[in-house]
């Protein structure tokens, strides 16, 4: 099984980046899957969530209204737009999959069984 992230970089504030997750190995249509990030010196927190069939979605609260989880199973992709990035964004943002949590614990790292390797975000003022 391999998650792999790619579209981070580096933006000025206000600007946008389209964030992928492609998965292999497995068949990932009928997973959840989340996105998380975790800044230098900080713990790794969920940033969103959307579930198999992409009809449920979860938002941390800093990022809603600026950020859009999709996916397309067809092509085992998880997609995070970000829009209006602020710095407060910058951080490795990881994708995860196989959920075994319910969805009010969809912010829960130990509920997720597969992880990328990450795909660095930075956001300057």
């Amino acid at each position: 099984v391999q998650l792999v992230e790619s579209g981070g970089g580096s933006v000025q504030a206000g600007g946008s980046l389209k964030l992928s997750c492609t998965a292999s190995g497995f068949t990932g249509s009928g997973y959840c899957m989340g996105w998380f990030r975790q800044a230098p010196g900080k713990e790794r927190e969920g940033v969103s969530f959307i579930s198999w069939n992409g009809q449920i979605t979860y938002y941390e609260d800093s990022v809603k209204g600026r950020f859009a989880i999709s996916r397309d199973n067809a092509k085992n992709t998880l997609y995070l737009v970000m829009n209006s990035l602020k710095p407060e964004d910058t951080a490795m943002y990881y994708c995860a999959t196989d959920f075994v949590g319910s969805y009010g614990t969809w912010y829960r790292e130990s509920d997720y069984n597969y992880w990328g390797q990450g795909t660095q975000v930075t956001v300057s003022s």
